[in-house]
């Protein structure tokens, strides 16, 4: 079946045609016709599957000549989701796909200030696209009206209860109207999230893509075993043998992510980075050069792992393995999109073979391992630009000599 033959808005049609979508992905396929009908779906699929197009097209639709589509004022769609990057992003594919048909989609979070956002709303917004605390700020100030609600989208809810929003999932329940079309998506799926499910939608047909295999089949995945220290000599030789690409780093922590940005300094590479110490503009920012390809190195934490959705990643790089073997998924997930290939490299220090098994298990896989020979090991260490290093070699290579006269002497 391809998008020209679905019952949807003209408009819609040739906005896919433009962007080159001829035809559904498999959670397309079976998730729009039931929107469509104004049922409540419960879907779980991984990352890079097409899911935000699968919910926003027949929204788009349904705004413009379904049941949904009112005279009366106010948000008709609300879209709950956890971060400010992921908010941007689906607005995005909101008003690209949405082009012409006169329905307006806003991203509403925190960070910034209050008063443009209230402006935007007063003007009136078809689908808003929000984080919670901004969405509560305004609604309990009286500018955001959310009694009129005919569709609710919860999207990556797993990763939702990861940062501790149930209670706001629970209290946005409450608030807005009984008799609504809710649409649950989330990449992973537990009791925790199945209760949460199943306490929101009534009667909704259930979806699960690839339930088996929990990463994209367009993901060829590799780790190479090396020391902690050297890994940045490591990144340093990829990132020069893989100049024209772009090259997603994830890191553990923030402080890593600014300790791997210097290292790359010092080497002349540039990069930026992207975690929760970054301020609004400056995240944005680093977004907008990654996608635009004029920085082609973006260093990450794992909060940054589902915010980020940007065309053509072709390297995912886990600098550091994550704590939590199910955020793998969630990092590789940014390369290897619909269609597309991807590639996911890991760096694994001995400290981390444990971390390495569990992620093994998760994906039900093992990750071919790159064998790297000692010459080529110290190769690598030796072609490195990183000056502050070459200086420690060469007072070790002082040191080594030095050690070696003092013990020749001695023999004397």
């Amino acid at each position: 079946m391809k998008f020209e033959d679905y019952r949807i808005a003209p408009e819609i049609k040739q906005n896919l045609a433009d962007l080159g979508f001829i035809r559904p992905t498999d959670i397309q396929y079976r998730a729009i016709g039931s929107i469509l009908k104004n049922e409540d779906v419960l879907a779980i699929a991984q990352t890079g599957t097409g899911k935000t197009a699968a919910f926003a097209i027949p929204i788009l639709h349904l705004l413009k000549h379904g049941s949904g589509r009112k005279k009366e004022p106010g948000v008709k769609c609300l879209v709950m989701v956890p971060t400010r990057e992921l908010a941007l992003q689906i607005t995005d594919v909101f008003n690209t796909i949405g082009k012409n048909t006169g329905i307006k989609a806003f991203a509403l979070f925190g960070g910034v200030d209050q008063n443009p956002q209230i402006s935007k709303l007063e003007t009136g917004v078809d689908i808003l696209i929000t984080t919670p605390g901004r969405m509560f700020d305004l609604a309990s100030q009286g500018h955001l009206i959310l009694d009129r609600i005919k569709i609710l989208v919860l999207d990556e809810a797993d990763r939702m209860l990861d940062l501790g929003f149930l209670k706001d999932i629970t209290d946005l329940s409450k608030r807005i109207p009984r008799s609504r079309q809710t649409l649950f998506f989330s990449a992973t799926i537990n009791d925790h999230i199945k209760k949460l499910a199943y306490s929101l939608v009534r009667n909704a047909i259930r979806i699960q893509i690839s339930p088996k295999d929990p990463v994209s089949k367009n993901i060829n995945h590799s780790v190479a075993f090396i020391s902690m220290d050297d890994k940045r000599f490591f990144l340093e030789r990829m990132i020069r043998e893989n100049a024209d690409n772009k090259i997603l780093v994830f890191v553990r922590t923030k402080v890593r992510a600014e300790r791997v940005l210097k290292a790359l300094e010092r080497v002349s590479i540039e990069s930026l980075t992207i975690h929760g110490d970054k301020d609004q503009a400056a995240r944005l920012s680093a977004l907008k050069q990654f996608r635009e390809g004029n920085v082609k190195v973006l260093i990450a934490t794992d909060v940054s792992a589902r915010g980020i959705d940007i065309p053509d990643v072709d390297f995912v790089v886990n600098y550091d393995l994550p704590d939590v073997a199910e955020n793998y998924v969630h990092r590789v997930g940014r390369t290897g999109r619909g269609k597309k290939k991807g590639m996911a490299f890991s760096f694994c220090s001995p400290e981390e073979k444990p971390l390495h098994e569990e992620i093994e298990k998760f994906i039900q896989k093992p990750i071919e391992v790159l064998k790297i020979n000692k010459q080529e090991y110290e190769e690598t260490l030796d072609l490195t630009q990183d000056v502050s290093d070459k200086w420690k070699a060469t007072l070790d290579e002082i040191a080594a000599a030095e050690s070696w006269m003092k013990k020749k002497r001695n023999k004397k």
